[in-house]
């Protein structure tokens, strides 16, 4: 169950920050209103994950996932470039979770 939360709380993370462009500056209402409860959600679920997963391995692992999945969105829904070296950056980002999960949680 706390992979769950983990999961939900990077789903809700990466909803806010796809947001953030959208809020201009936090000038506009209701993207604002909306990332903000993203935000929320994300570290009420997160709190929850940690009750079971180590908080290192859960924030790796939420931070970590969620910037993968933001320059994918980024590259596919904003137009923003990608280039080799965000590629590998976002790599050695998606290797450095599964090392610190293959590293044991128990």
């Amino acid at each position: 169950m706390a992979y769950l939360f983990l999961l939900g709380a990077i789903t809700a993370e990466v909803i806010g920050t796809s947001l953030l462009k959208a809020t201009q500056g936090f000038t506009r209402l209701g993207p604002t209103v909306a990332l903000v409860v993203a935000y929320v959600a994300a570290f009420a679920l997160l709190s929850q994950a940690v009750k079971e997963i180590p908080v290192g391995v859960a924030y790796a692992m939420w931070s970590g996932l969620g910037t993968a999945a933001i320059v994918g969105i980024g590259a596919v829904f904003l137009g923003e470039p990608l280039s080799p070296v965000k590629i590998l950056g976002v790599g050695l980002v998606i290797a450095g979770v599964v090392i610190l999960n293959l590293g044991g949680t128990h």
